[in-house]
């Protein structure tokens, strides 16, 4: 889609994809270029939105009153993803958004890469070597001086749709050069075809954990259908007496319009109000775990973007708000890394937080998130 011939890009140690380093001389060049492809695409992407929603007007008008309310429906899930592209184009036109679509497009190409090489079945695990420090980075022997309890929690990461454990390549890399010993992935058939049948084997993999580390209580990270995998989990099946904090990345808690482009049991799941969402909108009053929701306006899979916040009166949940970083890439950003680490560290005996950037007992929405600038590829 964009045009990067003859450019400059130098790839470092900070920047692994070589998006934030370009040379001297080119900067306004690779800005205007990129820029001119983006307003394009969004002057397109508006032609097209506003003659989906004038067929849309036409047929309610044509159809008579016994189908207009599965009409009604119809357009509003057609005006609520054209508010979505059009959301999606202003931050593509933006210098964050044309560097997000840029690290998306790379990181991709990598991850398909990578694909092979996360298929087996099973749980993958990496663990520390006892409590012998000299091998370590000063990061992890940091962590385990001063927080021997965070440092040796297990985390479980979980994948989405027709995904494996290479999607955490970088994230896992992260979490244990900060310290965290025990980082777990967790792989599931792409085949799955109920989000209930996953959270049951979910279930299961805690529990073996739980059995071979003594924790009695584990973190769980969950990117895009992983996260509501997780979630139901949690809320559904009693998961919140064994999981302590649950982090979603670009997650769909109140479903994505996108579903409706792809038939099948699964994927009906995913929709706005189906009976899955509404099972997860029942009352909860005592769920013990904390949830992190990390979104991103640049997010091509949730349809609209928002709806990968988590807005629950019950649960306390803390939504953060990732400025153009595209779906697949968000495991991978410097600052979900980073604030992944710091919020699950400084945990005291009974599990709670006592110091971090996310605070325990106060409820967030969805229209007050707290914002992530950065949109740095982890490095």
């Amino acid at each position: 889609m964009f045009a990067l011939d003859n450019l400059s890009l130098t790839p470092s140690g900070d920047d692994p994809f070589g998006v934030g380093r370009v040379l001297p001389g080119d900067e306004h060049r690779l800005l205007g270029r990129l820029r001119g492809v983006a307003t394009g695409a969004a002057t397109a992407v508006e032609a097209v939105v506003g003659s989906t929603r004038a067929a849309a007007g036409e047929s309610v008008t044509a159809v008579g009153s016994g189908a207009g309310s599965v009409v009604g429906r119809m357009r509003s899930v057609v005006a609520a993803s054209a508010d979505a592209v059009e959301d999606m184009a202003r931050t593509l036109c933006t210098p964050t958004g044309v560097a997000g679509a840029a690290v998306e497009a790379l990181w991709m190409s990598t991850h398909v890469a990578l694909y092979p090489f996360g298929l087996a079945r099973g749980r993958h695990e990496e663990r520390g070597t006892g409590y012998r420090m000299e091998h370590l980075a000063p990061l992890q022997r940091g962590r385990l001086v001063h927080d021997i309890e965070s440092a040796g929690t297990p985390i479980l990461l979980v994948h989405g749709i027709i995904d494996n454990q290479s999607i955490f390549t970088l994230l896992r890399l992260g979490l244990r050069r900060r310290g965290f010993d025990q980082v777990s992935t967790m792989n599931y058939s792409i085949l799955t075809g109920d989000v209930r049948v996953a959270a049951a084997r979910l279930a299961e993999e805690v529990e073996a954990i739980v059995a071979e580390t003594g924790y009695e209580r584990i973190h769980v990270v969950g990117h895009s259908m992983g996260g509501l995998i997780a979630r139901y989990y949690v809320t559904r099946l009693g998961g919140d007496q064994r999981v302590h904090t649950l982090v979603t990345l670009g997650s769909p808690h109140a479903g994505t319009y996108s579903a409706y482009a792809w038939p099948g049991t699964l994927t009906r799941q995913l929709r706005p109000g189906s009976p899955l969402m509404r099972e997860l909108e029942l009352p909860l009053p005592d769920c013990r775990t904390r949830f992190i929701c990390y979104w991103s306006d640049l997010d091509q899979i949730m349809f609209p973007q928002r709806t990968a916040a988590l807005d629950h009166p019950d649960l306390v949940a803390t939504n953060i708000l990732l400025h153009g970083v595209g779906h697949t890439s968000i495991p991978i950003m410097s600052s979900v890394v980073h604030g992944i680490s710091q919020a699950l560290a400084h945990l005291d005996e009974d599990g709670s937080t006592l110091s971090g950037p996310v605070t325990p007992g106060r409820p967030t929405t969805p229209g007050s998130p707290p914002r992530q600038p950065d949109a740095t590829p982890y490095g």
